[in-house]
């Protein structure tokens, strides 16, 4: 369990004696850890909405989730909240209150509706409307009872409801009271009430009509009670059953199929549901318009209960997606959905302009999580900071001569670079000579990649082979490029990547700085994960088969779109690789899918059909297809010719169908992961403190300004050491970021760095500024980065703080690191607390016992200099990840001993 979670647990636990609200002091009294701790784990569940806040001193929090069903909320009742409330329900809620509030004691109520229309809930909410409008006491009994439970056994089921005497029937070993006196006061809901035997059901008209019943095995004594009879049938209304139980029962309530609820209904439904399981995952979920439009339309016989269901096995099915695949999104698909479901985009056509009406156009993915839904447009074309790295640009004049713009262009031939990578290298070509890579690389970008590789020899032990040559060259052309433009390069796997090569990424963390000063540039963090992938290859892949390969299957509505399409892609890359299916806007569904599922069987090589579509009920036949045969589809609709071209290119160097697939829809879940962040750097000072006075601090003031005036904006504050300077120093840490302190005496102010006065004379004092300037820079630019990856903490604030306890460290164990090894050293440390926090196991260290023998005062002093970060975080880092750090900090120590 995350701490999150187990701050909500102990909140819900301290509301049983606090129901007006848990403060943060509660909350860190409870759980041992200090307030301000308390507070931002608070305001983590507030921004979730699982927790709602109220204003005040203190500021106090209740859980969204506990039972507040007995309160109104925002002057509605709990009937008035339903789904549909202002529509198909009107009628049934009025009714459900006139027989709650009818005096003197409302009326019983007989609920009639298909399976799954909601009876149970609707049971339920009648009565809380009752506690809620103080017909009933707060805590008025609710007893909800099946009569299908016991409908084989007669005499037991009215016994459950009525109680017994002992000896009534075989079995009845004592007398035991029945439902109906335990909801003495309340409500007693008896579903399926058709099955009570006639025995049983006179038994209960005696009640309705009287107010007294006789317990089973007697005919003298009579028992009162004063109870609220709900009962629920699935008999149709014409059965002689239910002629009889509605002569007795006033109230009659009849609950509307979902058939016939209303689009926007059920749309209001889904995204209850969707939710719900959002909640239920604590993580956001996405859902692709198609999928939803699916859901909206198919036949649903069994109504809300199986829509519900539906959704479940959806979201089940995108959630072990997602913890398989290491994705950082969960995502329904049109492959996540039953059969029967995604046979409902066989009928949009006839609810075309409804659907748009729900559903704006242009939304093709939607988030739902537990506050609120964002709708997220997801288009053909991307803009120059979301692609990902383009491969080899060959073809590129050819594209350009069918009209195909740069841009467009070099889309067609992007390569997943984080998921495909060994790919990536299999597929360049062993031809490709180092003359003929000049060609299309700059000389300069070759001369370093060979310089690095030489490196990369000597420092990781391995050897690396002319593809990864190639690949490295071609890949650091494109990121030059990018990062010169100012194009954002984000990285979704980093943390995968830092962890499962650790090596690796130290070594592209200093590689980075060789870039830097080569090309004058600032090579981002995310960068740097991907050029850890090239230290980390060991072999270059096998050639690709020749034969069975994934085929393409284009579909497209009109006489000819499909056929243009295929033959400008057959054209362009040489073979007739590309199938098209024109369908005729007269021709239904129903007989288009079926020459499809022909087509597939003939084309199918047994790595699967990659079918591209333009919109509507063609993007659900893949999955039909593959239902229906076996054959392994993936669907990617509103497709254009340059992805037509891009997926056959792929299709035909062997790519396998997931990774066609996903290079094309991942990289648009990607782009609209990215999340806006609300810190803003604080201004950077220095402080000058002297004993003999200002005009001493002054002067230093003076000669540090005008040797760092070049490093940007940098505040000189002199102030008196006399005149308490912990308190002075204090004040100035709420408003500036306090870069070093220079002085005549050391005042142990902890993590800033200290520089004496004397070094500022003699220039080595300047040399340290400028060094410290360039350390904070770094830890800056990570944290930015930290905040597109970070799942609880801020990036910006976990990286100051790492940035104090490797301060710490170096001072402590007198060693030196130098920047390059520092960034990968605070990417490991700010990764490892958000993963504490969010419940991800520590790794496993190879002879643990052994190495803390060996190291065992390294480890205890890392630990201490790590505690302030276990307390700010309320987290405890075990001893396998600090022999991982001690061993970071002892294999990169740069200090001359």
């Amino acid at each position: 369990m995350s701490i999150i979670d187990k701050v909500y647990e102990v909140l819900c636990k301290l509301e049983e004696s606090m129901p007006e609200g848990v403060s943060a002091s509660d909350i860190g009294a409870a759980m041992n850890i200090n307030r301000s701790n308390a507070s931002r784990y608070l305001n983590i569940l507030y921004k979730e909405n699982r927790v709602e806040k109220i204003q005040g001193r203190p500021v106090l929090y209740k859980s969204i989730i506990k039972d507040s069903s007995h309160q109104i909320e925002n002057g509605k009742y709990s009937l008035d909240k339903m789904v549909g409330a202002a529509l198909s329900l009107a009628i049934p809620i009025q009714k459900a209150k006139a027989a709650v509030l009818y005096p003197p004691r409302g009326l019983h109520t007989l609920i009639l509706g298909e399976t799954g229309v909601g009876k149970s809930m609707f049971a339920e909410l009648m009565y809380r409307f009752a506690v809620e409008s103080k017909v009933l006491q707060e805590k008025a009994p609710f007893i909800r009872f099946n009569c299908a439970d016991y409908a084989d056994n007669p005499n037991l089921l009215t016994a459950q409801i009525f109680g017994v005497r002992k000896g009534a029937y075989t079995g009845a070993d004592t007398n035991r009271d029945g439902l109906l006196k335990k909801a003495h006061e309340g409500f007693l809901f008896l579903d399926e009430v058709h099955r009570l035997s006639p025995q049983g059901q006179e038994m209960l008209f005696t009640y309705i009509d009287k107010g007294f019943f006789r317990p089973l095995g007697t005919a003298e004594v009579v028992e009162y009670a004063n109870v609220r009879i709900v009962a629920a049938t699935t008999e149709e209304p014409q059965s002689y059953l239910l002629k009889t139980f509605t002569r007795r029962i006033p109230m009659v309530i009849t609950l509307p199929a979902l058939g016939d609820r209303s689009l926007m209904e059920r749309y209001s439904l889904i995204e209850t549901f969707i939710k719900e399981e959002s909640l239920r995952v604590s993580k956001s979920i996405y859902i692709n318009k198609n999928s939803l439009v699916a859901y909206l339309l198919y036949d649903c016989p069994s109504n809300i209960g199986q829509l519900k269901s539906d959704i479940q096995l959806a979201c089940a099915k995108a959630f072990l997606n997602y913890k398989s695949s290491n994705d950082s999104y969960i995502l329904i698909s049109q492959s996540d959905l039953p059969n029967h479901v995604i046979q409902g985009l066989m009928k949009i056509k006839y609810h075309r302009k409804e659907i748009e009406q729900i559903l704006n156009s242009t939304d093709d993915i939607l988030k739902f999580n537990q506050d609120k839904k964002q709708k997220i447009y997801i288009g053909d074309e991307y803009s120059n900071g979301e692609d990902f790295y383009s491969s080899i640009e060959k073809k590129l004049e050819s594209l350009k001569n069918i009209g195909i713009d740069e841009k467009e262009a070099n889309e067609i031939l992007n390569i997943d670079i984080e998921t495909h990578f060994q790919k990536y290298i299999g597929n360049i070509s062993d031809k490709l000579r180092r003359e003929e890579l000049s060609k299309i690389v700059n000389i300069e970008v070759l001369k370093l990649v060979e310089e690095i590789l030489l490196l990369a020899q000597q420092s990781l032990l391995k050897e690396f082979d002319e593809k990864i040559y190639s690949g490295l060259a071609l890949h650091l052309e494109r990121s030059i490029e990018r990062v010169k433009k100012g194009e954002k390069i984000y990285n979704p796997r980093l943390n995968f990547i830092r962890i499962n090569y650790e090596e690796e990424f130290l070594f592209a963390t200093k590689i980075a700085k060789l870039i830097d000063n080569k090309f004058s540039i600032e090579t981002p963090i995310d960068e740097i994960g991907y050029l850890a992938m090239f230290f980390s290859a060991t072999s270059s892949k096998a050639d690709i088969e020749e034969s069975n390969k994934v085929r393409v299957l284009v579909i497209m509505h009109g006489k000819t779109t499909a056929s243009s399409m295929a033959d400008v892609a057959n054209s362009l890359i040489g073979e007739e690789y590309a199938e098209a299916l024109d369908m005729p806007l007269s021709m239904k569904p129903e007989a288009m899918y079926e020459i499809a599922k022909r087509k597939a069987l003939d084309i199918n090589e047994d790595r699967g059909v990659i079918i591209l579509v333009d919109m509507g009920s063609l993007t659900s036949f893949g999955d039909m297809i593959m239902e229906d045969t076996g054959i392994e589809c993936k669907t990617i609709d509103m497709v254009s010719t340059p992805l037509v071209i891009d997926v056959c290119r792929k299709a035909m160097m062997g790519y396998e169908l997931k990774e066609i697939y996903y290079s094309i829809i991942e990289k648009n879940m990607q782009s609209n992961e990215k999340s806006e962040r609300r810190k803003n750097k604080r201004m950077d000072a220095i402080i000058t403190a002297c004993f003999t006075g200002e005009g001493s601090s002054k002067r230093l003031m003076g000669i540090i300004e005008e040797q760092i005036k070049k490093e940007g904006q940098i505040k000189i504050i002199p102030i008196n050491i006399n005149i308490d300077f912990k308190k002075r120093l204090d004040e100035l840490k709420e408003s500036y970021n306090i870069l070093a302190i220079v002085g005549t005496v050391d005042m142990d102010t902890g993590h800033i760095p200290f520089i004496p006065a004397i070094e500022i004379l003699d220039g080595y004092g300047i040399y340290k500024i400028k060094e410290i300037i360039k350390e904070e820079d770094i830890f800056f630019k990570i944290g930015k980065s930290l905040n597109d990856h970070m799942v609880i903490v801020e990036g910006e604030e976990i990286a100051g703080e790492v940035k104090h306890v490797i301060r710490s460290i170096e001072k402590d164990l007198k060693m030196k690191i130098s920047n390059d090894v520092k960034m990968g050293i605070a990417l490991h440390i700010s990764f490892l607390v958000d993963n504490i926090l969010n419940g991800i196991s520590s790794r496993s260290f190879d002879n643990l016992s052994e190495y803390k023998d060996i190291y065992r005062k390294e480890l205890k002093q890392i630990k201490k200099c790590l505690e302030p970060l276990e307390v700010q975080y309320g987290i405890n880092i075990e001893e396998s990840e600090l022999a991982h750090i001690t061993k970071l900090f002892l294999s990169n120590n740069n200090s001359v001993k």
